[in-house]
């Protein structure tokens, strides 16, 4: 029987050959053989490039920069989801805790250039479209690090490309696509997370595939130093990735897959490679590839945790041990046990909405008695007394046991009785002398059957009534400490319900905000068959006068750095599943390839930012990858029937090297597809990287390394094809250019660039022609704003303005400027300025000027033209023309005509802090309300999840 053998593979662990096995029915087919090594591999060292791909790698580099930062400075507003990512900015420099969904490391970045450029917080960035140019917001500084992020793209697509072998030609076309495609420009002008997470993304190909290239070198380079920091920088640089966003993940799934497969291949290489060794390549792996990741990542919550020390709007999201940490959210030792008479505060425990509250404020419906609520700050009103329901007995006064010592303070004098499980209590609410009661009445807002009403009734003297008895029933599984906290009730340690004892309710919360008549507070009502979480309390502080000093005291248990970082990631895990509200700028993945749809970015004076990719770019790479797809499945099928094309090198480094790109699309693509959540255009770009190399690498093959399709052995159809493809991609960004950069467009060039029905910009928000747009009000700053200044001084007192400095000619009037006279004799400006105040009142000059640096002034102006003959008659048939402060023009008796105008700041008065000051007895909600105001000032508002905020403009991320 003969036999023949194909020769051993020569790509090294990237591929397998086919050797002779017989088979079952005693042929013999060819079956893949595995090797570490190969002749044919060189080492494709990116530092030992030649002149000329330096100076390639030079010239890409500068025409990156050029383009990603040209006019940084516009839109001088905020932008789409700066709104998150500058706030964010602004917690850090204050160390206000908050809850987001991504990690931290590129927000830490961009506080890191904002702080540089004196950036102090005190902006908020709260609404897209609010001016940076008044405030001294550095916010060139702050967009700068994003843009640097998307500059360094560009050369290392370029290394990236070289290090797979690839051609100085074919790396400089790869980094000029990177270069002008429109939705990686656009996302890296802005203060955004993308531009970061595509950076980490493709430094971490860089490092894999020059990993990849000393690996196939064989054991000769193994462990070698070169070998050891292309795998090291592997490390860091997936930890960077994981640490921007957790997409991340999916790099880490890319490598790791092929980890696993370079594992496979040294494992059947028994000629070269040991027991010994083999276990040498897993635990170096193991090291650079988990270890140094992970470390990485935990390091950068390390900061973050350093960073945030003060409470914030995001801490509502923790547990109380986490709350804790924060400055001024601890609290001293306090008494363990409770008992009859104790002040105790009562803390909801699953939605981290607060405590138990109450105010003189009532229901405006129901019984519209007191209200009961759950309140996110500590005060007095969360302060009730914890009564027996019968009052002790005064043995002193009367020894027969017959009368009882009345009032809520009457257990102050006794020895301290223990609140145990089963015990009967009411809740006496000490500043408006009302117990916490429930009845069969429907809620205001949760008005099902299952739900009741829970007030607070009654008043100074009065003992209070059988719809105010609670039961304790200590749920044991849940409380923590000694064995004490499941038979009596312990602060802090023991969790329990309350049941009431006449309808068999329980006390309930849920994320549920009353309206405006209850201040936005967290509804609280007693449920039958309420969902265990939600019907859980426990008791936060805790005093009796009868629990001296030496009584046993407890306190949260710090969490530690490991516990706060596995607490966040839940949390972060949680919201961001939670996050499946649907968007009006989202899309799903089966749209992304094909480009069928962008993001509205910013819209204002007639321009517009719209995320879109460069079409061209964009198909062309998705070809691409369908096309190795194609190729992949003929070659398998080739495969199973014997063919020998793996013997072919050329055919096996395309197998290997187009599919590790390939891979990487898929693996940052298809997980998309099993999300639920919110999802955006921008989640696609990482795999638009992996999709360009792609491209790039087949017209490297095709072109330099494809024998017999004639363009290896004519360069010039190769370097023509580039040009051309590159001049067309060149020509189509320029199309786009205006969405990306906030210029200036007419409607007619929008529309004729629209391909798809999808691409739902709005060609309407253009002028007709450019000439409209000289007539709008300057911008505030013609150029970048300063940002070596810091904002500390804040922006200067407004003045006064003076409109006469913003007159312009009114189009189709034909009128000159003031002073002048146009070509038609008779024809003259009359100019008159007056200052009115907001009741209209006019104002002389000595007001103006008195009130100059304490208020601000709008700008009206009100047109009118007259016709006079040269004796001064007025002629019939003018027309009179008001121009508003929005630069709208009306005239009488036709159609409008657009005008200018100098757009000044509207007035504003300015509002008295309000303080903080304590509550009286006997005090009313609005209280909570000034409280809450003075906190929100201090904290940036209640406990309310960040991702409640994030509806505003309906964002959060994966």
């Amino acid at each position: 029987m003969a036999v023949q053998a194909s020769p051993r593979p020569q790509g090294g662990s990237r591929t397998p050959s086919k050797t002779a096995v017989p088979s079952p029915n005693g042929s013999v087919s060819a079956k893949p053989t595995p090797s570490s090594a190969s002749d044919d591999i060189q080492d494709h060292n990116i530092l030992n490039l030649s002149s000329n791909a330096w100076q390639a790698l030079f010239g890409v580099t500068i025409l990156a920069f050029f383009v990603r930062l040209f006019r940084i400075y516009q839109p001088s507003s905020v932008v789409f989801d700066e709104v998150h990512f500058g706030g964010f900015a602004s917690k850090y420099i204050k160390g206000k805790f908050f809850m987001d969904v991504h990690p931290p490391l590129a927000k830490l970045l961009i506080t890191l250039a904002g702080w540089l450029a004196g950036f102090d917080g005190e902006f908020d960035f709260k609404d897209i479209g609010k001016d940076y140019v008044e405030p001294n917001v550095p916010y060139v500084a702050m967009r700068l690090l994003p843009a640097i992020c998307g500059v360094l793209a560009v050369p290392t697509m370029f290394l990236t490309l070289k290090a797979a072998g690839c051609k100085t030609t074919t790396a400089a076309f790869g980094a000029a696509l990177v270069t002008f495609e429109n939705g990686l420009v656009t996302q890296s002008r802005l203060i955004l997370l993308d531009s970061p997470l595509v950076i980490f993304t493709a430094l971490t190909a860089l490092s894999w595939t020059s990993f990849i290239n000393q690996h196939e070198l064989g054991q000769k380079a193994a462990f070698k130093p070169s070998w050891w920091f292309w795998l090291a920088a592997t490390g860091v640089t997936l930890g960077a990735t994981v640490s921007v966003k957790w997409v991340g993940l999916f790099t880490i799934a890319w490598v790791g897959s092929l980890t696993v497969l370079q594992l496979w291949v040294l494992l059947g290489d028994s000629k070269t490679v040991t027991t010994r060794i083999w276990f040498k390549h897993l635990f170096a792996r193991i090291f650079c590839l988990i270890v140094i990741p992970i470390t990485f990542y935990m390091a950068m919550f390390a900061i973050h945790f350093t960073c945030l020390v003060n409470p914030g709007d995001g801490d509502g999201f923790m547990s109380s041990e986490f709350q804790s940490t924060l400055n001024s959210k601890g609290m001293a030792d306090v008494p363990a046990d409770v008992a009859f008479g104790s002040r105790i505060s009562l803390r909801h425990h699953n939605t981290q909405g607060g405590y138990l509250h109450s105010h003189a404020h009532m229901y405006p419906e129901g019984s519209k008695q007191q209200q009961i609520t759950l309140y996110p700050h500590k005060d007095e009103n969360n302060v009730f007394i914890a009564e027996n329901q019968t009052q002790p007995i005064n043995w002193a006064q009367d020894p027969t046991g017959n009368t009882t010592i009345s009032g809520p303070l009457a257990w102050d004098s006794a020895n301290p009785e223990y609140i145990k499980d089963g015990s009967v209590i009411k809740l006496y609410h000490i500043v408006t002398d009302r117990r916490v009661h429930s009845h069969d009445v429907r809620p205001p807002i949760t008005e099902a059957e299952w739900q009741n009403e829970v007030s607070a009734y009654g008043y100074d003297g009065f003992e209070g009534d059988a719809n105010d008895l609670f039961r304790v029933e200590i749920i044991k599984s849940m409380s923590s400490g000694s064995r004490a906290a499941k038979e009596r009730l312990r602060t802090i340690e023991t969790k329990f319900k309350l049941v009431h004892l006449m309808t068999g309710c329980v006390l309930f919360s849920h994320k549920v905000k009353l309206p405006a008549w209850g201040f936005e507070q967290q509804e609280v009502t007693c449920a039958r068959g309420g969902t265990l979480p939600n019907s859980v309390w426990y008791v936060e502080s805790n005093a009796h006068p009868a629990l001296g000093p030496q009584a046993e005291k407890v306190n949260y248990r710090n969490p530690g750095f490991l516990g706060k970082f596995w607490e966040l990631q839940q949390v972060m895990w949680t919201t961001n599943a939670g996050l499946v509200e649907s968007h009006a700028w989202d899309s799903r993945p089966p749209s992304w390839p094909v480009l069928r749809r962008g993001i509205n970015f910013w819209g204002k004076d007639h321009r517009q930012i719209y995320l879109i990719g460069n079409p061209l770019i964009w198909l062309a790479s998705t070809a691409a990858v369908a096309l190795y797809i194609a190729f992949k499945g003929l070659a398998v099928l080739r495969w199973q029937r014997n063919c020998n094309d793996y013997s072919n090198t050329t055919f096996r480094r395309f197998d290997y090297e187009i599919g590790v790109s390939v891979l990487g699309w898929a693996f940052h693509y298809f997980p998309f597809f099993l999300m639920q959540r919110q999802l955006f255009l921008h989640h696609y770009f990482p795999a638009l990287f992996f999709a360009i190399l792609t491209l790039c690498q087949i017209y490297d093959f095709v072109t330099t390394r494809v024998a017999g399709l004639g363009v290896k052995e004519r360069p010039l159809i190769g370097w023509t094809g580039a040009v051309v493809f590159l001049a067309a991609s060149v020509a189509v960004f320029a199309l786009y250019a205006p969405l990306a950069y906030g210029n200036q467009w007419t409607k007619k060039e929008c529309e004729g660039v629209k391909i798809f029905d999808k691409w739902d910009w709005d060609c309407n928000n253009f002028f007709d022609s450019y000439a409209e747009y000289s007539l709008l009000p300057s911008a505030p700053a013609s150029g970048p704003a300063p940002t070596g200044q810091a904002a500390h001084a804040g922006p200067a007192a407004p003045v006064a303005e003076d409109p006469a400095k913003d007159i312009s000619v009114t189009p189709g009037l034909n009128l000159p400027l003031p002073g002048q006279v146009s070509g038609q004799p008779g024809q003259v400006v009359e100019q008159k300025i007056e200052y009115r105040d907001e009741n209209g009142v006019l104002l002389d000059e000595e007001q103006v000027k008195a009130l100059e640096g304490k208020v601000s002034f709008s700008t009206r102006y009100e047109t009118r033209t007259r016709l006079v003959d040269p004796d001064g008659n007025e002629i019939d048939g003018g027309v009179a023309v008001e121009v508003d402060g929005a630069g709208h023009v009306g005239g009488e008796g036709g159609a409008g005509v657009r005008g200018t105008l100098a757009e000044g700041v509207e007035s504003e008065t300015p509002a008295a802090d309000a303080g903080i000051g304590g509550t009286p007895k006997g005090n009313d909600a609005r209280g909570d309300v000034k409280k809450a105001a003075a906190l929100e000032k201090q904290a940036d508002g209640a406990a309310e999840p960040e991702a409640e905020a994030a509806k505003a403009t309906g964002r959060g991320e994966l």
